[in-house]
């Protein structure tokens, strides 16, 4: 097994610690550490696989950071209406020291899914989850492998907020169709290429942003698929899936980054297909 190189910077204690001896016992060479300016004053950061960080930037900062740490550290925050008030919680994991084959991938996977799954059982108490405004990022390789445990654990916090019931969601669907698209067709399975997911969740929404580093593509010219003539046609299917399930979905003009708005069930209408066309003055959505 190849070593990988962590960066945890986590001001939780007792989570540090245990990312710090669980990534460990891996077998991977492990930097921890909960001071935050000794986090931005490191000039290694390009030398680590994986970095996790609960850093944050608030939009209009003036604070200078240079462009490799807020890359690689930063979450920005941005605080609107009465968001002040809110608990914010930020977590980036970014993996770009790729060495591209399966072991690295395999380890990565497990990295990926310990990581995650300490996170969920460290992360909150109860008595503050109607504050919270959390905003998560990941930066991975164009691997469908790596994504389970990311699918898994947005789901995870997504129920938790009370936006879903995971039972009767078919959030994960929605998600997965966003994955595979910017994998297999945006990024063509290229493993130099990087997926980048965001969220930004609180009890009122979760908000989803996938991206990838192809060239993108145009809607309008996807084959319907409730048209009898593209009715054995896969082209198109999770396209239409995710429109259906997400109460909000928008392209950039591009067409390589999908943003998708969900609410809580019972409350907000589903925005119907017919009205998801993309606007020939704005952004063109899938």
């Amino acid at each position: 097994m190849e070593k990988l190189r962590i960066l945890v910077v986590d001001n939780n204690d007792g989570l540090r610690a245990t990312l710090a001896g669980g990534l460990g016992s891996l077998g991977h060479a492990v930097v921890a550490t909960g001071d935050r300016e000794e986090a931005l004053g490191r000039n290694d950061l390009d030398e680590f696989d994986v970095i996790i960080s609960d850093l944050t930037e608030e939009a209009g900062s003036d604070n200078v950071v240079s462009d490799p740490h807020r890359k690689r550290l930063l979450t920005p925050v941005s605080r609107n209406g009465n968001q002040s008030t809110e608990i914010i919680k930020a977590f980036k994991l970014g993996a770009v020291n790729c060495c591209h084959n399966s072991q690295y991938n395999q380890d990565l996977r497990k990295v990926i899914e310990q990581t995650l799954s300490y996170k969920l059982e460290c992360v909150d108490d109860p008595a503050l989850l109607s504050q919270v405004h959390e905003m998560i990022e990941f930066e991975l390789p164009s691997d469908l492998s790596l994504m389970n445990g990311v699918l898994q654990y947005l789901l995870e916090r997504v129920s938790k907020l009370g936006i879903v019931t995971p039972e009767r969601s078919n959030l994960f669907i929605a998600l997965d169709e966003a994955f595979v698209n910017a994998v297999k067709h945006g990024n063509k399975n290229d493993p130099s290429k990087l997926l980048r997911v965001t969220a930004e969740l609180s009890p009122r929404e979760a908000c989803f942003t996938v991206e990838d580093e192809g060239e993108g593509f145009n809607v309008q010219e996807i084959p319907d698929p409730c048209d009898p003539a593209n009715l054995f046609k896969t082209s198109g299917r999770g396209v239409l899936l995710i429109y259906n399930i997400m109460d909000e979905v928008e392209y950039n003009a591009q067409g390589n980054r999908v943003k998708m708005v969900k609410r809580p069930e019972e409350s907000f209408p589903k925005q119907p297909v017919e009205s998801a066309k993309p606007d020939e003055h704005d952004t063109q959505h899938r």
